[in-house]
C-alpha cells in the first residue's frame, strides 16, 4: 500500500517529467522511488523472497502500465481541446489602413456609432500573446464599470475610435490596436484610474494590444 501512495504523491512530477525527456525518463522517475525506499524494506525482501516477487510485478506494472496511462491522458488532453476555451465565431474581420484589425462577433442592433455621439462601452484588454492587461469587468465579482467617452474628442485612442466607429448597441467586436494608433500618450483613454493597473497597461504601450469591446449605449 506503501509504494503505491507514494507513486501517486509523485503523479504531477512524473507528467512534467514526460512533458521534457518522455516515458523512458518517466520510468526512470518510479524506479528512483524504488531505490530510495531504505534499508527495512530491503531486510524484509531478504527474509521473505515471496514478498520480493509481489514487489518486482508492481513495479513492473507501475513501469509498463502506469506510465502508458499517465502518457496516454497526457497526449488526450494536449489533442482535445478545452471547451471553455471555444473561440466566438466571426462574423467579419477588417483590416484598416492604420493597421487595426477588427473581428466583428456580434452584430448589435439600431444606428452606428459615429464622431458625433458619445458612447458607453465596456472592455478587456490584454497582450498580443493573450495575457490579460485591464477590464473593466470585474474577474472576481462580474461588476463592470463601462468608460463613456465621445467619439470625435482627441482624448480617446485613435485605434479604439476606429473599432467603436460603425459598432451598433449590443455589438461586440475584437480588434488587434498596433502602437502606433494605440497609447502614443499617457493622457489618453481609456486608462484605469488605479495606480497598479495603469502602470500595467502603460508598460505594455509600445506593443500590440487586443481589444475586446461591447458597445452599451449611446448617450
Amino acid at each position: 500500500m506503501r509504494q503505491a501512495g507514494g507513486v501517486s504523491r509523485r503523479g504531477g512530477g512524473v507528467l512534467q517529467f514526460l512533458e521534457v525527456e518522455g516515458a523512458s525518463a518517466a520510468a526512470a522517475v518510479l524506479e528512483e522511488e524504488d531505490v530510495g525506499r531504505g534499508v527495512g524494506d530491503l531486510d524484509m525482501e531478504d527474509a521473505y523472497p515471496s514478498i520480493v516477487a509481489v514487489k518486482v510485478a508492481r513495479r513492473a506494472i507501475l513501469g509498463i502500465v502506469g506510465v502508458n496511462v499517465v502518457l496516454g491522458k497526457f497526449c488526450a488532453a494536449r489533442a482535445a481541446p478545452m471547451q471553455d476555451m471555444k473561440e466566438p465565431d466571426v462574423l467579419r474581420t477588417l483590416k484598416l489602413p492604420s493597421g487595426v484589425i477588427i473581428q466583428d462577433i456580434v452584430e448589435g442592433k439600431g444606428k452606428e456609432a459615429d464622431e458625433e455621439d458619445t458612447v458607453q462601452f465596456n472592455y478587456v484588454c490584454r497582450r498580443s500573446n493573450g495575457y490579460f492587461v485591464h477590464s473593466t469587468v470585474s474577474q472576481f465579482s462580474g461588476e463592470s464599470s463601462p468608460v463613456i467617452l465621445r467619439l470625435g474628442d482627441e482624448q480617446m485612442i485613435k485605434g479604439l475610435k476606429e473599432v467603436l466607429s460603425g459598432m451598433k448597441v449590443g455589438g461586440k467586436r475584437r480588434a488587434l490596436i498596433p502602437p502606433s494608433v494605440g497609447y502614443t500618450s499617457e493622457a489618453l483613454q481609456p486608462i484605469p484610474e488605479e495606480f497598479g493597473p495603469r502602470r500595467s497597461l502603460l508598460s505594455h504601450a509600445k506593443e500590440p494590444l487586443i481589444f475586446e469591446v461591447q458597445l452599451l449605449k449611446l448617450l
